[in-house]
């Protein structure tokens, strides 16, 4: 959650700073504010609400300074306003604070403070950080401070400090919370991830937990929280700055639906080698040996669950694999038990969920390897897993994820019969099959997208309506899971998904002339079933809304809307059947006037618990 941006050097830096949060604003955006030292004097501006009041409330302003501080918020301890905003100041307002995380233990600080006569001026946890530095820098330097008070706390937090007096200098830390270091030519910058960066520097710092950093503008230390200094060690980005713009699209979201073919493609040619070989070259970092892995235990959040259910579908049928499927935010809480050879395979795709990351640690902590899928090279996920497999779907900038959707299931799917190649339940005649199948999906999806405002004349007839139910079997059973997430994040309709199956306990008391149902039919294996459901749900009147394989004529008789995809092996039905199902969901929000790249209450990664 929550944005970071920090810079020092020569450059305007309200320019550097604005820029910078309107990058991150898909991480909170609940409030905003920057803190600037100028000729060794702080000023703060903060605000409620988008980006644009911050700009509207400084517009004009001359504002002069080499050093400065950001952020963007998303609000977990008090209400989104102008005094719960960041930067926070100490007493004095001679020191600014920006953080991301949560202080866990901040009442019982709080609480002592107060008896020692600091004032509070905010409800929020980050306040406390600012007047216990300053309780400690009363005998000691500005780094000591910072360290003796994150010493003291609790919890998670990425960090970002600058204090009149040592002008010439940021301290950031972090721990549990992502905070990354742009290196630059006599300027260095920080954020809570690239995006602010790209324009700026490729070269970057991956900071891990209890780490902290003095810099300045041309130098950078890194040292433990009260240890020893660590040697720098720095990463090239290869990301494209173009991939942070629209590029004519009216949304992030449209934009990445769009791009999804491409990412497709992309895959293919990083995994595909040789005559249909799979190739995966940070599989096995650590020991992860696949021909004796009896057990996977997949964990994730959100979307990234919904593709591990598919992933349970495929490793089970393919490799013969038992795989079981958790939540993150409750996997950690149950009692873990090994069977010995069981890897912990996690999905993320920002690579520092908080709750995903939590799990991974916890499994490492019990001995077993760690194997995951993440689109963020450097990630902490990706740092702390025994094996990583990427996803390769660049920069996703709009909070619903859609293009890291198909890109973990693509991955996970070449990993599935990679697995079953390597145990024996997949010939190489029939490896190279599906390799061959899943090489004319980007076409198949080209053909779907060239069909869009079939869907937006769908989304004119229903965005009115306040419940949608989502049904669907098998494989496409987590495609209905999917599809009502995707419609409640950006349009706020209430969406749930079933399994169709399920409809008769429960579900089915819902039905009536008023409630739109989406169906996801293609010609499977479950196809016979699932006519019988809807065929349940026509009864009772609801509207069919139907997702069915091309030249399906059956279907129609049951249909209120039709949209057809392209005919493909039941296994990778899914790929396709989701684009529609996010289309939908798009225009629907778009024709309600919601913000569709940033939906209240959401961030873009969850990096608190």
């Amino acid at each position: 959650m929550c944005g970071i941006v920090g810079y020092i050097g020569d450059r305007d830096i309200t320019s550097i700073l604005l820029v910078g949060l309107q990058r991150l604003s898909y991480r909170g955006y609940d409030s905003s504010g920057i803190g600037i030292l100028s000729d060794g004097e702080l000023s703060t501006w903060k605000k409620s609400g988008k980006l644009v009041e911050l700009e509207t409330m400084i517009d004009g302003l001359s504002i002069q300074g080499n050093i400065g501080i950001g952020h963007t918020r998303w609000a977990t301890h008090g209400i989104p306003n102008d005094i719960n905003s960041h930067p926070h100041v100490n007493q004095s307002k001679k020191l600014a604070i920006v953080h991301n995380g949560i202080i866990e233990n901040f009442s019982s600080i709080k609480s002592r403070l107060s008896k020692q006569g600091f004032l509070f001026r905010s409800q929020t946890d980050t306040e406390v950080i600012a007047h216990l530095i300053e309780y400690y820098m009363a005998n000691a330097s500005l780094e000591t401070a910072v360290e003796n008070a994150l010493l003291e706390i609790q919890g998670s937090f990425a960090l970002a400090v600058i204090a009149e007096s040592e002008p010439d200098k940021i301290i950031a830390a972090r721990r549990s919370s992502p905070l990354i270091i742009g290196v630059g030519d006599n300027e260095n910058f920080i954020s809570s991830d690239i995006n602010p960066i790209l324009s700026h520097t490729k070269k970057v710092v991956y900071m891990n937990d209890n780490e902290l950093a003095v810099i300045t503008r041309d130098h950078i230390q890194l040292k433990l929280i009260s240890g020893p200094e660590i040697p720098l060690k720095t990463h090239q980005i290869n990301w494209n700055q173009e991939a942070s713009e629209k590029g004519g699209y009216d949304h992030f979201m449209l934009k990445e639906i769009h791009s999804q073919p491409h990412v497709v493609r992309t895959i293919l040619s990083k995994y595909i080698k040789g005559k249909n070989q799979i190739q995966f070259k940070d599989l096995h970092r650590d020991g992860i040996d696949l021909k004796l892995i009896n057990r996977f235990i997949i964990q994730a959040c959100g979307t990234s669950w919904h593709s591990g259910l598919i992933g349970k579908y495929l490793i089970e049928q393919y490799a013969h694999v038992l795989t079981e499927v958790d939540i993150s935010s409750e996997f950690r809480y149950r009692q873990m038990i090994s069977q010995g050879n069981d890897v912990v395979m996690g999905l993320s795709q920002s690579g520092e969920t908080a709750d995903t990351l939590a799990c991974i640690r916890e499994a490492k902590s019990k001995f077993y390897k760690v194997l995951s899928f993440v689109n963020v090279k450097g990630s902490s996920i990706d740092r702390e897993s025994d094996g990583v497999i990427y996803s390769h779907a660049g920069q996703e900038v709009g909070v619903a994820s859609t293009k890291n959707y198909i890109a973990q299931i693509v991955t996970i799917y070449l990993f599935a019969i990679h697995l079953a190649h390597i145990k024996g339940k997949l010939s190489k005649d029939e490896l190279v099959n599906k390799i061959d199948q899943l090489n004319k999906i980007p076409e198949y999806m080209d053909s779907i997208l060239s069909k869009a405002d079939e869907l937006e004349a769908m989304a004119e007839k229903y965005y009115l309506s306040r419940e949608f139910l989502f049904i669907g079997r098998g494989l496409n059973y987590p495609t209905a899971l999917e599809g009502a997430l995707k419609l409640k994040e950006i349009s706020y309709i209430h969406a749930t998904g079933y399994a169709a199956g399920e409809l008769k306990h429960g579900p089915i008391a819902l039905i009536d002339a008023k409630l739109p149902i989406v169906c996801i039919s293609p010609q499977t294996s479950t196809y016979e079933k699932m006519l019988s459901n809807i065929q349940e749900v026509k009864a009772r009147k609801g509207k069919t809304i139907i997702i069915a394989t091309e030249g399906d004529k059956e279907i129609k008789n049951y249909a209120n809307d039709l949209f057809y995809i392209p005919k493909a092996p039941e296994e990778l039905t899914p790929l396709l059947a989701c684009i529609p199902l996010q289309l939908l969901s798009y225009y629907i929000a778009v024709k309600l006037d919601c913000d569709v790249d940033q939906p209240r209450n959401l961030a873009k990664s969850v990096t608190v618990e």
